[in-house]
């Protein structure tokens, strides 16, 4: 039995000696053993998958749903094969296996903590980018992550011990090849949105949320799905000849010299209006300023397709009139600030971050920039600040350069992107005040209260600077009109746990979550010389729209009527002022729908709309 055992077990061969029947055991051990530990990485990565859901998800939505299983468990198990046949080694092939999908579980469960957004194919894209942002977190090792390594540690040791076996060349060729034709037949099974909307599971999860949408199904096969997204496909029904012939009916209108406004906007990071959350316990007005600059403004909520990161779509889809966050951006792509430049406008901006963030020092000048100033090009030099800069140096700054650049004879679009507001926001110290003297909210943790303290003194400190801003364009004699914007909704601790402990519903099951979860707000402002200009006083009430559509509520506010594009683009903006990402849309009286809600005529300006968007990525008009 020792001699049997031994043979057995730790032979790259069987023996010479052995039987037929037990040289095919031998075989079918190793095989077993490969399979085997190819499952156990697949279970592993479907246990970080689950991220900070409950384990019910693990336990009841995958293991007892026995093709969502399959789904997740194949893609490891055709690439052990792959490389078991490449390398002869049963342990390597599923150490090599182990880097790529543990690697890829590990990133999808720590963005799930910090911004409950899942990884997705896209990301890839910018995946230097997303690492030098992972360094501002704090990571945890937590039970799921220690069982998975351990799980993946002991498949190898396992493998390395007891799978020794090493098949010749021709079945080592046999096995790559099976494995590829099975990975090209399951392609289309993965990239299939019929199968991807019969394989989900709702019991545990929101099934209004995208995030847990996606969890619901696992990792590797939802992550596998999202590869065909990762660039743009035509939308359905899309025809090119049908999208000329929509932007033929419309020309490009110029702007009438009487009413050429100098127009600075500003995107604030993460900046939203937290006095409506009846939850929070204020200890003072903290947004006081920003409330009495709105009751001399234009404002309305911007409903934006991003939660607490992922800045770059709401300030893309703004600059372009564009939905889609997934726009190849490798050439001159058409925007309004094209537009604008073709106008005769300086177009100019600035962001105190790394030019390398969202690749914006190329991606600017393709959306027709003159000039953007970064860390390592101006702010770093000027003001000594590596990489950021806080915003009372950041908007005086702006508020000098734009006074400066007003003195041109030709009329200025200047957009700039701040960061101070940026997450994630200590838990342990407090940055700005004592805790106290923002909130009160005793019942919180204190670790939570500081979040929040944090985030608040920063709010306040921004409104402190903009009314500086403010003053100096309202002391200006060149007519000037200021845009301010939020990009998203803050981070506020590791799976939202502030607003879960603040009662702020995000289940974005109705209006109400939805604009908790979505939505901030927009002001434009205008000083005297503007108003004149314009012909009134731009004060009121504005449309609640998405980003694509908040340049088309600006620029029907100066009476300007824009390029062919945003005329055509008006037409679903009027009917459906929100269309977004989540598959929600919310019609011109406030109503939320989904896409089967719309009547006819809306669902037929929508498909347009997306047409239109997608012909405008791929041809450029302007400059």
């Amino acid at each position: 039995m020792r001699q049997l055992f031994s043979c057995f077990l730790f032979q790259t061969r069987p023996g010479d000696g052995l039987s037929p029947r037990r040289r095919a055991a031998f075989w079918l051990w190793n095989a077993l053993l490969v399979t085997g530990a190819a499952v156990g990485l697949g279970l592993a990565s479907l246990l970080l998958a689950t991220g900070q859901y409950s384990a019910r998800v693990f336990l009841l939505d995958y293991i007892c749903h026995p093709v969502l299983l399959l789904l997740n468990l194949l893609p490891p198990l055709l690439l052990v094969g792959l490389l078991y046949a490449a390398t002869g080694r049963a342990w390597l092939a599923c150490l090599l296996a182990s880097l790529p999908v543990l690697g890829l579980s590990l990133g999808n469960y720590y963005k799930l903590a910090f911004r409950d957004d899942p990884v997705i194919a896209s990301d890839l894209l910018i995946l230097g980018e997303a690492g030098k942002m992972a360094g501002q977190y704090k990571l945890f090792f937590s039970n799921k992550v220690a069982l998975a390594l351990l799980c993946a540690a002991g498949s190898v040791l396992v493998l390395a011990l007891f799978a020794r076996g090493r098949p010749r060349g021709r079945v080592r060729a046999g096995l790559a090849a099976a494995a590829a034709v099975c990975s090209a037949v399951l392609i289309p099974v993965y990239a299939s949105d019929s199968v991807y909307s019969k394989n989900t599971n709702t019991a545990h999860i929101n099934q209004w949320s995208t995030t847990q949408q996606y969890v619901s199904r696992g990792l590797l096969y939802p992550f596998l799905h999202s590869v065909k997204d990762a660039l743009p496909d035509p939308p359905e029904g899309y025809d090119q000849k049908e999208a000329e012939a929509l932007l033929a009916q419309y020309r490009d209108k110029d702007i009438p010299e009487d009413k050429k406004v100098n127009v600075v906007a500003v995107m604030l990071e993460a900046f939203t209006d937290f006095s409506a959350f009846e939850g929070i316990e204020f200890a003072k007005d903290v947004y006081a300023r920003y409330h009495a600059l709105e009751a001399e403004s234009y404002t309305g909520n911007l409903l934006t397709n991003i939660f607490a990161g992922g800045t770059v779509d709401t300030e893309r889809a703004f600059l372009t009139g564009m939905g889609p966050k997934n726009v190849d951006y490798r050439a001159n792509t058409s925007s309004y600030v094209w537009y604008l430049k073709d106008q005769g406008y300086q177009t100019f901006g600035g962001h105190p971050c790394n030019n390398w963030f969202y690749n914006r020092q190329s991606i600017n000048r393709y959306l027709g920039f003159d000039e953007y100033r970064f860390a390592e090009d101006y702010y770093g030099p000027m003001y000594g600040a590596s990489p950021t800069l806080n915003d009372y140096l950041f908007l005086t700054d702006l508020a000098n350069t734009v006074a400066e650049r007003l003195k041109a004879d030709a009329p200025l679009f200047s957009f700039s992107v701040t960061y101070q507001g940026h997450g994630p926001y200590a838990s342990d110290a407090s940055w700005w005040n004592e805790v106290d003297s923002y909130i009160g909210n005793k019942d919180l943790p204190e670790d939570q209260r500081t979040i929040l303290a944090n985030y608040l003194g920063s709010v306040e400190n921004t409104q402190m600077h903009l009314v500086d801003l403010v003053d100096s364009l309202r002391r200006s004699e060149e007519p000037v009109v200021l845009l301010l914007f939020g990009d998203h909704k803050p981070w506020l601790g590791n799976g939202n746990s502030v607003y879960d402990a603040l009662d702020v519903d995000l289940s974005r099951t109705d209006a109400a979550s939805f604009y908790n979860y979505w939505s901030t707000r927009y002001l434009i402002w205008a000083n005297d010389a503007a108003k004149e200009a314009a012909g009134h006083d731009m004060v009121g009430t504005g449309p609640d729209v998405s980003p694509c559509f908040l340049m088309n509520v600006l620029f029907e506010q100066l009476g300007w009527e824009g390029d062919a594009y945003m005329q055509a683009a008006d037409a679903c903006r009027r009917e459906v002022p929100v269309v977004h990402s989540y598959g929600i849309y919310f019609t011109a009286d406030g109503a939320m729908k989904t896409d089967d809600a719309l009547t006819d005529e809306q669902r037929e300006l929508v498909r347009q709309f997306r047409c239109l968007e997608y012909y405008r990525q791929h041809h450029f008009s302007g400059g």
